[in-house]
């Protein structure tokens, strides 16, 4: 069912755990979700309707990526990134804010003006401010907006951190205004404050008296330990308004996952089930597996017997296990949509003990299963 306006329905509560609906204008989408990473509009190496098999809901793109390529003049032409490549569900973006750290040699930070980039493919000098990449976000025709932030490699520093909040905050001010009163859209912000608790939540406080439409925990998956990221998810996730949604950004293994619901996360994204993906690696139910590993050379049982998605439970581990060997791309993309869809298996898992009242013991099962 469509709806015209963005909104979010919290259904049901196993202790913290949550379960519910966020509606967009393109289609519901069931929490806790997963969102596969399409960086630069395309998931790499799955087709478009592939992802719809494996009950994919909503994917991620990249704000500074397709700022670069294809442009904001080719996106406005097919009216938005969903037409350009054949995507009708919905889409989130990043802002480029997980850019302002990951390309921190290519770019300085201006308080005032925002992100100032050299462009890692050509030298181009670019200007993200909060209120250009709200623009670009728009141009994209995103349907979940997120606020420019600055995200501060890991420290323990709390200047440093105090720091990158004062500027995310002044940053989320900016954007909120640029971004208006479109009610077809959400504009998420996203909080900061490291592994420290006191900051966590002045952070948070600021920004819910912006008052945005959902929030994201930012700053994690920097390089922290699981248990540190549990631990301050633990001291903070109640502070998050309950009638919201709660994104954990760039999160992550299925046990980072299965942690995070556990303490009231909704929504989460991760390169992890691709990336795997392209180096042999495959989430199964019964752990990880490395395809590459000589004793898979003579497997002919398939990855997962019960997968119901096309042809995939037809091919053998042997034969993945030569297709890797042998360099083929094939290897990657089987793999990588064998991931998509067990990610996607594992969320729905989630969410049906959620409303059976059961995850505490479907948490102790699973949580140390891909150590």
């Amino acid at each position: 069912m469509l709806h015209k306006e963005f909104s979010f329905e919290l259904i049901t509560q196993d202790d913290k755990a949550r379960l519910g609906k966020i509606h967009t204008s393109r289609g519901t989408i069931d929490t806790p979700t997963f969102m596969p990473v399409g960086t630069q509009g395309t998931v790499k190496g799955i087709f478009a309707n592939n992802l719809l098999q494996t009950n994919s809901q909503i994917i991620l793109g990249n704000t500074y990526h397709l700022l670069l390529r294809p442009g904001i003049k080719i996106l406005k032409k097919f009216g938005g990134l969903h037409d350009f490549m054949n995507w009708r569900k919905p889409i989130l973006t990043d802002s480029g804010g997980y850019q302002i750290m990951s390309l921190s040699k290519f770019n300085k930070i201006d308080y005032k003006v925002g992100a100032i980039f050299k462009s890692h493919l050509d030298g181009k000098k670019i200007i993200l401010s909060p209120e250009k990449s709200i623009q670009v976000q728009k141009a994209i025709n995103s349907d979940i907006i997120m606020v420019l932030d600055e995200c501060p490699k890991l420290t323990s520093d709390k200047k440093t951190l105090l720091g990158a909040i004062n500027t995310s905050t002044h940053w989320a001010k900016r954007s909120k205004i640029e971004f208006g009163n479109d009610k077809t859209k959400a504009l998420f912000g996203i909080v900061q404050g490291g592994l420290y608790k006191d900051l966590r939540i002045e952070s948070l406080e600021k920004l819910i008296e912006i008052n945005f439409d959902g929030y994201a925990m930012g700053g994690l998956a920097v390089g922290e330990t699981q248990v540190e990221m549990f631990k301050i998810l633990n001291e903070t996730v109640n502070y998050l308004p309950k009638e919201k949604p709660r994104y954990l950004m760039g999160v992550g293994t299925p046990s980072d996952i299965l942690g995070a619901v556990k303490e009231g996360i909704d929504m989460f994204d991760c390169v992890m089930p691709t990336r795997s993906g392209r180096t042999g690696l495959a989430f199964t139910w019964k752990g990880k597996l490395n395809l590459k590993n000589s004793k898979f050379q003579s497997d002919k049982s398939p990855l997962d017997e019960t997968c119901e998605l096309g042809e995939l439970n037809k091919y053998s581990k042997s034969y993945l296990n030569h297709l890797i060997k042998s360099n083929e791309m094939m290897a990657s993309m089987l793999i990588s949509l064998h991931n998509i869809y067990f990610y996607q298996q594992f969320m729905l898992e989630i969410r049906r003990n959620i409303q059976n009242n059961t995850f505490k013991s479907f948490f102790k099962k699973y949580i140390n299963m891909f150590d």
